[in-house]
């Protein structure tokens, strides 16, 4: 039986062995403890390693190449529960006992093959190839763990169902007694109840662990090196932007983690990993680091065509450019350059008006044309106003990290 128990295996020889030895004693899904199947936990309890971590593994192969989600419905299709005899795949086949219905395993099974055409099919995820990057990473992990781990922590199989049967002579089932005594002056004790056949073995006690300090040492590492990079870039190293400062402190909060998994400690760190990867993938796919000029909002009214600046710089923020008070003189032109917020520009009734609008990931609305979503192309074009061609001439170009850009007449 696949999972049977085999605490005397001290050593794995080569690549095959390692597979078969995995396969007869693979993670076993627990009743408790668990998000969704129990395949993360499973894996977790079966290593020694804290779940959380797997968890992560999973989330992040998701996320960057989707690869995560097949593979986790693989775990549950292949895992046996930890009651069951067989996994939901061997059930299906009549090889022995599972919870998982077989009408919820088929669908399962086939739910599995279109996430991992979507992996492999470079529809998911942030770039190409990242589900074979995620599977590679995941399948020579869990290989490793098995290599250093795979004597440790082995799962017990249930024992077989057995059948009991009570013996009875056919004079007996008669109420016939062949010694000539009254059917009712036997006093015979019954048997003893059987035990059940799927009592699980109890599990021996964990000791108790010091509270380990590896979360607030890594803590205080990550507020060290993000102080340091802050600083760098203060001074002028350019190469300590923003978006490198946070990839170095999620490397010191990835580091502190993998390390916390071994000692059970520093799962708090995982709330600070989340927002600060989110925040880095932000900056990294929209390129506000390409624009400068501070934080904050803008609200410029010039009055005059000297009064306006060529070109409006900002890092995040609002910027609103009113130019109706602009009177019908030399042609202006102007350019707004926003990392990210909300940009708007409002534009005199009669004015004949050049545009161009341009943002990575947002909304454009200008002048009546506009797009949407990420990456699109930039909206350009005339506008003569409802007076036709006489009006004042304007320029405008606008150029956007990430957020709205609104042109409209006053």
């Amino acid at each position: 039986m696949s999972g049977a128990a085999d605490r005397t295996r001290t050593h794995l020889g080569g690549f095959e062995e390692t597979l078969k030895d995995f396969w007869a004693s693979r993670p076993r899904r627990p009743s408790h403890g668990k998000k969704v199947a129990g395949v993360a936990a499973a894996i977790g309890n079966r290593y020694g390693i804290d779940p959380v971590i797997v968890r992560v593994a999973f989330v992040v192969t998701t996320i960057f190449g989707g690869i995560g989600l097949p593979l986790y419905v693989l775990g549950w299709l292949f895992f046996p529960g930890e009651h069951d005899q067989v996994s939901a795949i061997e059930a299906l086949f009549g090889r022995g006992r599972s919870s998982m219905s077989k009408g919820f395993t088929i669908v399962l099974a086939i739910v599995f093959f279109p996430l991992t055409g979507l992996s492999f099919g470079n529809r998911w995820g942030w770039f190409d190839g990242g589900g074979l990057i995620g599977l590679a990473l995941l399948v020579t992990a869990l290989y490793l763990l098995h290599r250093s781990r795979g004597q440790e922590h082995r799962p017990v199989a249930p024992a077989e169902e057995t059948m009991t049967y009570s013996m009875s002579t056919p004079s007996a089932a008669a109420g016939a007694d062949p010694l000539g005594a009254p059917p009712l002056a036997w006093d015979l004790p019954g048997p003893e109840p059987a035990a059940s056949p799927y009592a699980p073995p109890p599990a021996p006690p964990m000791p108790r662990q010091a509270r380990s300090k590896i979360g607030v040492a890594t803590f205080g590492i990550a507020l060290l090196v993000a102080g340091a990079g802050v600083g760098a870039g203060q001074l002028g190293a350019g190469w300590f932007s923003p978006q490198h400062v946070i990839g170095l402190v999620l490397g010191v909060l990835g580091v502190g983690l993998v390390a916390g998994a071994f000692v059970r400690g520093g799962r708090g760190l995982i709330w600070l990993a989340v927002p600060l990867a989110i925040v880095g993938v932000g900056l990294t796919s929209i390129p506000v680091g390409n624009y400068s000029g501070g934080f904050g909002n803008i609200d410029a009214t010039p009055v005059t065509a000297a009064a306006v600046q060529p070109v409006y710089s900002h890092t995040a923020g609002d910027v609103r450019l009113d130019l109706t008070k602009l009177a019908d003189t030399a042609p202006v032109t102007t350019e707004v350059r926003n990392g990210a917020g909300q940009t708007t520009i409002i534009v005199p009734a009669t004015a004949d008006v050049q545009y161009s609008c341009e943002v990575e990931a947002g909304n454009v609305d200008c002048l009546g044309s506009g797009t949407d979503g990420v990456g699109r192309p930039a909206v350009s074009g005339r506008d003569l106003g409802p007076d036709g061609p006489g009006g004042l001439q304007l320029n405008v170009k606008v150029s956007q990290g990430a957020g709205n850009i609104e042109v409209h007449r006053g």
